[in-house]
C-alpha cells in the first residue's frame, strides 16, 4: 500500500479524532512539494547546468523549470536575466511517491541523520528541508554525477497553523527529532 492510499484509508480518519475534525475533507493535507536547485555559483559552466537540468529530471521524474534573475546585483557578479536556478513543482501522484520515497528511503540514507527539525515550519503550516548532497536518492546514476548539490525541498500543506501541519506530518512518517 503506498503512502496515498494509506492516508486515504487509515491517517484521515486518525486525524479527525486527534484534531477533533467532524468533517473529514477538513483535515489537513499535503497540497504540492517543491524542490529547489541552485546553479547561480556555477552559471557559466553549460556542462553543469544540463547535469544539473538531467540529475533533477531523475530525482523527481519532471523536468525542471530554469528559473532567471528578476535584477541585477553588481556584490554577486550577477546580471538580470541570468539562470541562477531550477525549480520542480510536484502534484498528485508524483507528489505523493516522492514524499513516499523522501521519508522511507532518502532520510534515512542521509549521512549522520538524527531526524528533521521542527523549526523548520513557516508559520503558514509549510515544511522546509534542506539537503546537502543530493546523491542520497537512489533514483540517480552515480557514475553520471560529476560535483554535489544541494537541493531545498518545501511541503505545502493545507493546514492553517504548525502545530497542524506537524500532526500531519509526523502521521506520514517524517522523522522528526525530540
Amino acid at each position: 500500500m503506498n503512502l496515498k492510499q494509506l492516508y486515504k484509508k487509515e491517517i484521515v480518519k486518525k486525524l479527525q479524532k486527534e484534531m477533533g475534525v467532524k468533517n473529514a475533507l477538513a483535515v489537513p493535507t499535503v497540497i504540492k512539494i517543491s524542490i529547489n536547485m541552485g546553479i547561480g555559483a556555477n552559471k557559466g559552466d553549460k556542462e553543469y547546468k544540463l547535469s544539473a537540468i538531467e540529475e533533477l529530471k531523475e530525482i523527481t521524474g519532471q523536468a525542471p523549470v530554469i528559473r532567471k534573475s528578476q535584477k541585477p546585483i553588481s556584490g554577486f557578479k550577477l546580471r538580470k536575466g541570468e539562470d541562477i536556478g531550477l525549480t520542480v513543482t510536484l502534484r498528485g501522484n508524483k507528489m505523493w511517491d516522492f514524499l513516499d520515497n523522501l521519508v522511507s528511503i532518502v532520510l534515512p540514507r542521509v549521512r549522520d541523520f538524527r531526524g528533521v527539525s521542527k523549526k523548520s515550519f513557516d508559520g503558514g503550516g509549510n515544511y522546509s528541508i534542506g539537503i546537502k548532497e543530493h546523491i542520497v536518492f537512489p533514483t540517480l546514476n552515480y557514475s553520471k554525477v560529476t560535483k554535489l548539490k544541494g537541493l531545498q525541498i518545501t511541503i505545502c500543506t493545507n493546514a492553517k497553523d504548525d502545530e497542524k501541519a506537524y500532526i500531519l506530518l509526523k502521521s506520514l512518517g517524517m522523522p522528526f527529532r525530540d
